[in-house]
């Protein structure tokens, strides 16, 4: 989902503090969030999400239908006065001939590899596609293990490299350090040097800080009915994403998991639970995922030890419209066809993903106009270095409360626009979606 959580013109009160304004406008990101959609097969119906931003068109592709069960639950939402929406999913999926895509509708999307590439995901839409091109190799077993300066500490020469055990060295004009918000600010860290002794692109501070992951939930609801369904992750609901009658501060989003069963179930259930009870459960299961914004805070951070390892420090504090939204859905059981009263404690399911839990992780090198309270600038270059870059979910200022993940994949083809002009570089393919990446197929 278009997750762009507040405009630059100002910061934006939450129940926990302030989710600060972002350098760029969702004008800047919206013709890249039509480009990622295109790109990862993004399923979906505009209009129907009550807080969708101005879109310069149409979703590419048609929303994935709702199963009987699910189609009930939207009804039922309806009819409390809600305006569920059908979940934007990128799938490789054709409902009006199912031999012209990939997915076969599974009850294995959410959560697990599809061994048939119907998820449309990195690796099956850019990564396998760029290797295609010769001037592109993908090292696998290899770590980047330290980022090398000059004697000035204004451009990076090297990259040290584990490469199964043996150290190796690679360089190039741009470096760009995309390894998830947590080992990238660990990297920075751990490539300390004379020029840069907090730390690489931390003249201001910043990075390892700020991290930020999300408040998420997992709910299993009981239907009073079996629940059939198969692919489930079809059906949303914002109508809390604003506010509430008793909260005029955000509370967030609420959408469907994938189908649990029974080994699933057996996860979180006492060890006690016997199999026909989680039988039961499975068969009658509706399963959702809620999340609420998580704030930056100075102090929730990245760090690392003499010893390379990294420590990870989270206090969360925008848990109240957490709590709140969860109550929101509890009532909602019985109006929408789920059991809520007299059934054991334990099989109606609600819980927290702790620290471990690191998805949608954020906010760890952010980018900003300002080098003293930013590390990267509006272009995701490093205000320290000049052919040093970033580009995953560590640039975020604030997390908004939906996956950061079109977000990613929208603004890595911003930053990619800004590196081809950089490099004075033109795509070799007429339509620059045929190489399905952006740096892919390039020449200097």
């Amino acid at each position: 989902m278009r997750s762009f959580s507040v405009s630059a013109s100002g910061t934006s009160a939450r129940s926990g503090g302030v989710s600060p304004a972002w350098p760029i406008s969702y004008q800047d990101l919206e013709p890249y969030y039509a480009e990622a959609e295109r790109l990862y097969l993004v399923h979906g119906r505009a209009g129907e999400d009550p807080t969708e931003p101005p879109r310069s068109g149409p979703f590419p592709f048609p929303a994935v239908s709702h199963e009987p069960r699910i189609q009930q639950l939207s009804d039922d939402f309806e009819k409390t006065g809600h305006q569920p929406f059908h979940l934007p999913v990128g799938v490789d999926l054709n409902e009006s001939d199912l031999e012209a895509g990939r997915c076969v509708r599974c009850d294995r999307f959410d959560g697990f590899p599809c061994l048939a590439d119907g998820k449309a995901d990195a690796h099956v839409r850019c990564v396998r596609p760029a290797l295609q091109h010769g001037n592109v190799t993908l090292l696998t077993h290899a770590k980047a293990e330290r980022i090398v300066t000059d004697a000035s500490g204004r451009s990076v020469t090297e990259v040290v490299v584990d490469r199964g055990g043996v150290r190796e060295v690679y360089g190039g004009h741009v470096v760009v350090v995309s390894c998830g918000a947590i080992n990238s600010a660990a990297l920075l860290l751990k490539s300390a040097n004379d020029q840069h002794p907090n730390g690489l692109a931390n003249a201001s501070g910043v990075v390892g800080r700020h991290y930020m992951a999300h408040i998420n939930s997992g709910v299993i609801a009981i239907s009073q009915s079996p629940n059939l369904t198969k692919f489930q992750k079809t059906l949303g609901i914002n109508d809390y994403y604003w506010g509430a009658d008793d909260s005029e501060l955000p509370l967030g989003h609420i959408q469907m998991l994938g189908k649990s069963d029974r080994h699933i179930l057996r996860a979180g259930a006492p060890w006690f639970a016997p199999g026909l009870a989680l039988d039961y459960v499975a068969r009658h299961a509706i399963d959702f995922w809620i999340t609420t914004e998580d704030l930056p805070h100075p102090a929730n951070r990245v760090t690392v030890d003499r010893a390379g390892r990294i420590h990870l420090a989270k206090t969360y504090h925008n848990l109240e419209p957490h709590r709140r939204l969860l109550a929101k859905l509890k009532q909602l059981m019985g109006p929408l066809g789920c059991h809520d009263a007299a059934i054991p404690a334990w099989s109606i399911l609600d819980k927290r993903i702790p620290l471990a839990g690191a998805a949608h992780q954020s906010g760890t090198v952010r980018f900003g106009a300002d080098p003293a309270t930013s590390a990267l600038d509006v272009n995701c270059r490093t205000h320290d270095i000049d052919n040093l870059y970033v580009v995953d979910t560590s640039f975020f200022p604030s997390s908004s409360a939906v996956n950061p993940a079109l977000t990613a994949m929208a603004n890595a083809l911003r930053v990619g626009d800004h590196l081809l002009g950089r490099l004075d570089a033109h795509v070799t393919t007429p339509d620059k979606l045929a190489s399905n990446g952006r740096l892919s197929g390039v020449t200097p």
